[in-house]
């Protein structure tokens, strides 16, 4: 499961519960509904989120009307921290998908909290240079792997926080996130047509149910085991 490194990170905060502390006591506390916006492309860069709970996607809008999604920010996450350090006009627009609960640290202070807790800086910078390993990851994805295999590797990366124990990846798991077509094609770097005959071909095969707009992945380690062999040989 190597390919997947980049959902393991769980927590910022994980072994750092006084710089956690710190950190929720000097910010503010936000409660988001559903497509709510946390902020759009070239707002000010004044200011970084950490997500309690709820999914973010962070994408930019085209002038043909498409919204490519860049990211998805789970739980644990710290997200917008790239312009923050340097008060840069934000690059992509963050929207929350599902309804959800962040914290809002100002810039100035969340500088001055990296200044004065080494282990948190050492943390980030951690954390930035797996993102840029992320994108150099997606691209070669991109070039690498066919539809499929990515549509199948994003419905495992979309319930990856289901698969906390061994034993989960031998059963039936359902995505928790309702998204649509569209943004399935967004994440997979194709379109929505293709997603739409791709998601009935993994049907017919038994990859995976889809019911009410839900779908279940039948037998998760195989399919994991399957598009890394694939991705490893095409």
């Amino acid at each position: 499961m190597e390919d997947m490194w980049f959902l393991r990170g769980g927590d910022i905060f994980a072994g750092l519960e006084l710089e956690k502390q710190l950190f929720l006591a000097n910010s503010r506390k936000y409660v988001l509904q559903k497509n709510e916006m946390v902020f759009y492309e070239g707002d000010p860069g004044n200011c970084c989120f950490y997500l309690e709970s709820g999914l973010v996607r962070i994408f930019s809008i085209h002038d043909s009307g498409k919204e490519p999604i860049f990211f998805l920010r789970r739980p644990g996450e710290i997200f917008g921290i790239s312009e923050v350090l340097d008060c840069y006009p934000r690059k992509a627009s963050a929207q929350a998908m599902t309804p959800t609960t962040l914290h809002r640290m100002e810039g100035t202070v969340f500088n001055e909290l990296l200044q004065n807790n080494y282990p948190l800086a050492k943390r980030i910078i951690s954390l930035l240079g797996g993102r840029i390993r992320y994108l150099g990851d997606t691209i070669r994805s991109l070039m690498a792997c066919n539809v499929e295999d990515r549509l199948a590797k994003l419905l495992i990366a979309l319930a990856y926080e289901l698969f906390s124990k061994p034993e989960s990846w031998h059963n039936p798991v359902t995505v928790p996130v309702r998204i649509s077509q569209e943004q399935l094609a967004q994440l997979a770097g194709t379109t929505q047509p293709t997603v739409s005959e791709l998601l009935k071909k993994m049907q017919l095969t038994g990859k995976i149910r889809i019911e009410k707009r839900r779908i279940t992945i039948l037998e998760p380690l195989a399919l994991l085991a399957a598009i890394e062999d694939a991705c490893e040989h095409d």
